[in-house]
């Protein structure tokens, strides 16, 4: 990291100190944990009470939008573990949900199957990140009653503007914070042909920091309850230019519905987006079978329905072939007109790591 500065604006104050503390610390070889140990927040001295025996690490949960094998959720697995100073959990999808938004499983049963990730207590779920966030949170799979902390990511790809609302790693950060936990996503620019998967640990590198600092905010109660960080990543991490307060842009790409010629229709496991630049891959492995399962019930359900028109008495009766149609849909990128250096998707160009809070009343209105 180039830079030890954060813009201040709507952070809350004791964040912004303890990250730039924490900072400083890494900068000056200190690796931010001694620095961290020895400071309050910014940078105060700190006296704890004497305690019997080690207190109890921070609970930290984990779950992404591309699936519990994502090198970025890997990534952050062992980053957190090997520091040593918090109870990592993982609670995140079977398969890829990149774009499946807020969406639930209803009226349909969802399998857990417990995973094995560097050792931590990990559970694979066949639903969506607002699925896996909503059934750890309600205290059937783990020993704890609620985590200090749910980190979604590292997400291949970014959310700024509009996709936001599309994306499964802001879900699953967004339903932590309308069950009153609080919570960061993180995700990653990810670029074809110039990003490498080692840019995960990279990342990782970047977040360390920020997670050091709000868990300490968290500690102290001082973290807001009412909104949810967002932190974008810039296709570099090793050379971003330091952390940049930022508003949500409006920015967006263009959906283009491709026809798909039915003997050409590709298994929903081959098909992935070319665009992997706008962070958006679409979860088709579950989506597609799911789908299929509903068409094979519907068509047992109906067998050969056909649409007879009512015709005049003597003549003969005309029917109607039922048309099927396949598409697929694809984000195409387009220009942004928006040249505000305080947008999230223009930091992210400049090289900054982009923070955004994001209030759960900005979900409400939408909803």
């Amino acid at each position: 990291m180039t830079s030890s500065s954060v813009t201040k604006n709507n952070l809350p104050p004791s964040l912004v100190s303890n990250l730039q503390s924490v900072l400083i610390s890494r900068r000056a070889g200190g690796g931010g944990d001694d620095g961290e140990a020895r400071r309050g927040f910014g940078g105060s001295p700190c006296r704890a009470d004497p305690v019997e025996g080690p207190p109890e690490k921070p609970v930290v949960l984990i779950t992404n939008g591309e699936g519990i094998e994502s090198p970025g959720l890997v990534a952050l697995v062992e980053a957190l573990v090997s520091g040593g100073r918090f109870d990592v959990n993982v609670c995140a999808p079977q398969s890829d949900k990149s774009v499946s938004g807020h969406s639930v499983t209803l009226q349909e049963t969802i399998t857990v199957s417990s995973a094995e990730i560097n050792g931590v207590t990990a559970f694979e779920v066949s639903g969506t990140p607002v699925d896996c966030i909503s059934l750890a949170l309600s205290g059937a799979l783990f020993s704890w009653s609620k985590p200090t902390l749910v980190i979604s990511g590292i997400n291949r790809g970014i959310s700024c503007g509009h996709h936001m609302f599309y994306s499964g790693v802001v879900a699953g950060a967004r339903e932590a914070l309308v069950n009153g936990v609080p919570s960061l996503s993180i995700s990653l620019n990810w670029k074809k042909d110039e990003s490498h998967e080692s840019d995960f640990k990279d990342a990782v590198d970047v977040c360390l920091p920020l997670i050091h600092a709000a868990i300490r905010d968290i500690e102290k109660g001082i973290f807001p309850t009412h909104c949810s960080l967002d932190v974008e990543i810039p296709t570099s991490p090793s050379t971003n230019k330091g952390f940049k307060v930022t508003r949500q842009s409006l920015w967006r790409s263009t959906p283009h519905w491709q026809a798909v010629s039915a003997n050409r229709h590709p298994s929903g496991g081959q098909f992935m987006s070319k665009h992997q630049s706008l962070g958006i891959q679409l979860a088709q492995l579950s989506r597609d079978a799911s789908a299929a399962g509903a068409a094979r019930r519907f068509n047992s359900q109906r067998k050969n329905v056909e649409v007879v028109e009512s015709v005049a008495a003597g003549k003969p009766d005309t029917q109607k072939e039922t048309v099927r149609k396949h598409f697929r849909l694809e984000f195409m990128e387009k220009e942004q007109e928006d040249t505000d250096e305080d947008m999230d998707f223009r930091a992210l160009e400049n090289g900054f790591v982009s923070l955004h809070h994001i209030f759960e009343c900005q979900f409400l209105e939408f909803t």
